[in-house]
């Protein structure tokens, strides 16, 4: 597999998805974030693409992801979990590297608390997946590399 930056997806999951299997289930299904790593990179790699993985309860740190896949990675995969609706500095980072992102959230965002309706990182998504549990992250991933392999 050819590992350029242009083939090259960077994982990037938020605060409490280390929880992911364990904290609610009802709401989060029973996949592990281990499980989700799996999906993606065995998603990615049928698409000749690579995956490096990031989770941090810290928002420096996954700032800090970002600003490293600018000229290593093509594109990022990320659920910013509840920094969706509070993180600035995460869109600015986002934006700040412009590379083409895909939004995912294991839960329907919009059925669930008033607060969890607006995302900061929407708008400026190229697409965003949401309450498709853990799949959604293998849909995130096909619609982004062909959303990149046709520019």
């Amino acid at each position: 597999m050819n590992d350029a930056p242009a083939r090259r997806l960077l994982l990037v999951n938020g605060p409490n998805l280390n929880l992911l299997g364990t904290r609610e289930p009802e709401v989060y299904g029973a996949a592990t974030l281990a499980d989700v790593v799996a999906l993606v990179e065995r998603t990615a790699d049928e698409l000749g693409y690579a995956v490096s993985a990031v989770q941090s309860n810290h928002e420096g740190v996954l700032i800090d992801a970002i600003h490293d896949a600018r000229g290593t990675c093509a594109g990022i995969v990320i659920n910013p979990g509840g920094l969706t609706h509070t993180s600035v500095a995460l869109r600015d980072a986002l934006t700040g590297v412009a590379i083409p992102f895909a939004e995912v959230h294991v839960s329907d965002v919009h059925a669930r608390e008033e607060f969890r309706h607006f995302s900061y990182l929407t708008d400026v998504a190229a697409l965003t997946v949401v309450g498709e549990g853990v799949d959604g992250y293998a849909r995130a991933v096909r619609e982004l590399v062909a959303q990149l392999e046709s520019r």
